[in-house]
């Protein structure tokens, strides 16, 4: 029993480890016009959603290289001043995501892994149980929400520990999103996800 059980756990790894190499090699391999012009369509499709337009507090990542770009999204929402913007931080020696409120993009630096994240001057400490919405990153994700990510295990802890019902959204681009992916106990799938030329929900 225990030999089948580790086989299946290392089964499962190889697939995730194999998905993970194709879907970022080929979201690497985009010209940065193609990444601006359908993460502008994402944008647009997740304004779209009602769960967007109610949020008052949404939890953003800040993205970097080929992933979906949410910069624009930020930068475009700090204008209107109708939604408070939060976004990770990592904290030295602490395995849970941190979360800071941002007026400006200005107010953000390259930290861990190269990810903006506020400057220490500019840290608002936000609850996270008072999220609407979080804005999730991943290299893919498949038709019951489940997600790969980049092997960190940061958000899947984050997750586990939220008590809000806040709605989580994957964004990704059309090829990111596969129809299986293998799945562990600690995962917490989004509730659904945003591309350039879809929406996939599954709860209610």
């Amino acid at each position: 029993m225990g030999r089948n059980i580790n086989f299946e756990l290392n089964l499962n790894l190889i697939m995730k480890h194999t998905i993970r190499q194709q879907i970022a090699g080929k979201r690497n391999s985009l010209a940065k016009e193609e990444i601006s012009n359908k993460s502008s369509k994402i944008k647009n499709n997740l304004y779209s959603l009602p769960e967007f337009k109610s949020a008052k507090n949404i939890l953003f990542y800040v993205s970097l290289n080929s992933e979906v770009d949410t910069k624009a999204i930020i930068k475009e929402q700090l204008s209107k001043k109708g939604k408070k913007i939060i976004v990770p931080y990592v904290k030295k020696g602490n395995q849970i995501l941190q979360l800071s409120e941002i007026k400006n993009l200005a107010e953000l630096e390259p930290k861990a892994f190269g990810i903006l994240e506020p400057k220490s001057e500019f840290i608002r400490k936000f609850d996270p149980n008072k999220l609407d919405l979080i804005l999730i990153p991943g290299i893919a994700f498949d038709m019951n929400g489940h997600r790969i990510g980049y092997g960190y295990g940061y958000y899947d802890r984050f997750l586990k520990k939220l008590k809000s019902n806040a709605k989580k959204i994957g964004l990704a681009f059309d090829f990111q999103v596969v129809e299986k992916i293998p799945e562990e106990t600690h995962d917490i799938p989004v509730d659904f996800i945003v591309t350039e030329s879809r929406f996939i929900r599954w709860k209610k």
